[in-house]
Order: C-alpha cells, then sequence, then structure tokens
C-alpha cells in the first residue's frame, strides 16, 4: 500500500508498505479517504516534536481522518463494511481510574494515532484501528466533512467546558481551523456577540462570515482597546486557539472579573506565563481544553446540520505525492489555506 512518511524535517516521501490485517476481534481495517494538516502535524513537520514527544525518523503522522470500513472484526458491532466513518484518534484502555471517571481523553494509558512514541499516523491508504474509534456518519455527508469532525470536536468540547455560553460574550483569539471550530460550536449554542482575532486577514473574513460580530488583527490595531471599547465590562469567557503568549495576555485583560479562560492552542514554547495580580483580582478561572471527550456525535450532527463548516474549512486537497506542498502551504499559510487535507480516495 502508499503510505508517506516524514523522514527528515520538512521532508515526506511517498513509501510502499504491507497492507496491515486485523490482529484482534476489537479491530476495524479502514480504506484511508482523507487525512486532515493540523497544527500539530506542522510541529512536527518544522520541529521535530511537540514537548516530550520527539520524532524519530522516519515517520507517519497524521490523526484528522476519515475512510471506509473494508474488513470488521468479530466483535465489532457498531460499523459494517462499507461504512464511510468518522475517526477518533485517542485509542483508551477503558480500564484505568480516568476512563472509569468519564475521561478517557486523560487515559493512563492513552494512545494517540500520530503521536510519537504512540501510534502510527493515518497518511496512508490503510489503517487498523480499534472499531469503538469509528463513528458511521450519517447520510448525505462527504468524506471531506467526515475528515473534518475531529477539529470539530475540539471546538464542541471547549464549548462544552465553558459555562453556559447561551448569550455570553465570547473572545476567540486565532481563527483558523480550531478556532473557526470554537465559532461554530459556540454559535450553535446560541452565544452572544463573539470577537475574532487574528494575524491573518483571510481569516478574519472567514470568521465574518461564519457570524463574528467584530474581528481584529493584532498586527495592526490594538485589540484590548478595540473589544473594550464595545465591550468595557469585559468578556464572559475568551478561548485562546493559537497558542501564543501574546494572545494569552489579551485574554486576562479582556476578561471581566469571574471570566473564564479556554486554552485550546499549543504553544510552542515549554512553559508560558500569567500576570498572577490580574488572574487574582479577576478571580479568573484558567481551563486547559484537551482535545475531546464524548463530543464526536454531536460534531457529526453539527457538521451534517450546517455543510457550510465544511465549505468554510476545507480549502485544499493534494494527493499523496504532493504531501511536501501541502505541507508548506499550511505551514506558511499560502494560498488562503485554512483546512488541507491529503486525499487517497
Amino acid at each position: 500500500m502508499k503510505a508517506v512518511q516524514l523522514k527528515a524535517l520538512k521532508q515526506f516521501d511517498v513509501t510502499e508498505q504491507s497492507k496491515p490485517s486485523l490482529e484482534n476481534p476489537d479491530d476495524v481495517l479502514l480504506k484511508v479517504n482523507q487525512v486532515g494538516i493540523c497544527g500539530s502535524d506542522i510541529h512536527y513537520y518544522l520541529e521535530g516534536g511537540i514537548g516530550e514527544q520527539i520524532i524519530e525518523f522516519p515517520y507517519t503522522v497524521g490523526h484528522e481522518f476519515s475512510g471506509v470500513v473494508e474488513e470488521v472484526g468479530e466483535n465489532v458491532t457498531d460499523v459494517q463494511k462499507g461504512d464511510l466513518v468518522a475517526v477518533e484518534p485517542a485509542v483508551s484502555c477503558g480500564e484505568c481510574d480516568q476512563c472509569l471517571a468519564g475521561r478517557p481523553h486523560t487515559c493512563r494509558e492513552l494512545k494517540f494515532i500520530g503521536a510519537p512514541g504512540q501510534l502510527s499516523g493515518a497518511m496512508k491508504e490503510y489503517i487498523v484501528l480499534p472499531g469503538e474509534n469509528c463513528f458511521p456518519v450519517l447520510d448525505g455527508m462527504s468524506s471531506e466533512a467526515a475528515c473534518l469532525v475531529e477539529p470539530l470536536t475540539i471546538g464542541c468540547y471547549a464549548v462544552e467546558l465553558a459555562r453556559d455560553v447561551r448569550d455570553k460574550t465570547l473572545g476567540i483569539l486565532g481563527v483558523g481551523p480550531i478556532g473557526l471550530s470554537v465559532l461554530e460550536a459556540a454559535k450553535d449554542q446560541e452565544c452572544g456577540r463573539m470577537y475574532v482575532t487574528d494575524k491573518l486577514d483571510y481569516r478574519l473574513s472567514i470568521g465574518s462570515e461564519a457570524g463574528a460580530y467584530w474581528t481584529g488583527n493584532p498586527n495592526t490595531s490594538d485589540i484590548v482597546k478595540g473589544i473594550r471599547d464595545k465591550e468595557p465590562l469585559g468578556l464572559d469567557s475568551v478561548f485562546e486557539c493559537c497558542g501564543d503568549q501574546e494572545a494569552l495576555d489579551q485574554a486576562l485583560d479582556l476578561l471581566k472579573p469571574g471570566g473564564e479562560l479556554l486554552i485550546v492552542g499549543i504553544p510552542s514554547e515549554d512553559r508560558i506565563s500569567f500576570d498572577i495580580s490580574k488572574i487574582r483580582r479577576k478571580e479568573i478561572t484558567i481551563k486547559n481544553v484537551r482535545r475531546q471527550n464524548h463530543c464526536v456525535n454531536k460534531a457529526i450532527d453539527l457538521i451534517h446540520r450546517k455543510p457550510e463548516i465544511e465549505n468554510r474549512m476545507h480549502t485544499h486537497s493534494f494527493p499523496p505525492e504532493n504531501t511536501n506542498t501541502a505541507f508548506d502551504v499550511v505551514a506558511n499559510y499560502r494560498d488562503n489555506v485554512v483546512k488541507a487535507m491529503i486525499r487517497f480516495e
């Protein structure tokens, strides 16, 4: 089968590998259709790792993907051959204290598809994974929409972690695929005004189209002043979706007393910092958003009801042979890219 491997920093090669086969009765063999390029994949591509997760080359990345079920183990009942499925890439043990407490996303033995030292990624024609990680999509959904379910689950979970957002004023700092996912999920929960920032003007335009009340570029305007002029009492919740220290600092200035900061983005640095006096005086709540928890079906329903989400988010498709070009486009924000996919179907 065809597989795409990261052989060195900024260098992908297409290789031939043996087609995998089922090893456990709970497993499923998928024919991979689409693989989305995520920000974490870009970290591996440019830097060779994220924190303690360091790649040993060659390595297959990719965890946002959809596929068609080709074969199922004898214990699998939720999917059948021919189903188009979205995939939850976090494989949990189901037995530890976290799993038993309803927190499989922080499983003590969690293994993540496309994460170094855990499970090989999805940028290949076939992959075997547990059947419980495969979710049949609804009738009429495309393989591209199914691929977008994974990032959309993160937005759904982030909004779920926030206190009831109905009629609340929100900030979304960074409106790439994850920020857009937060925006779409919050809008679906009938939030109040949304204030969106990004350093790329074309993404701000997409944010406006998606329902943002106000947008601003921190490279060209004073974000805090611009928002506080319209919301002098401050915002109820801010979702930091770009992994940037400057955005974290802005969030504290934007939040009202008793407000909530949700950290969704992945910083490139190993450490971030906060002005403790602002956190203490305002009694700010800080929550880290760890991927998603039980939100896959919610995301499938959302993108099925609102196909315009796919139209806004999916901007580029590339064949496996052009993976280097695809990653270069995403890493350098070229050609108004939002979500690029490698197409195996």
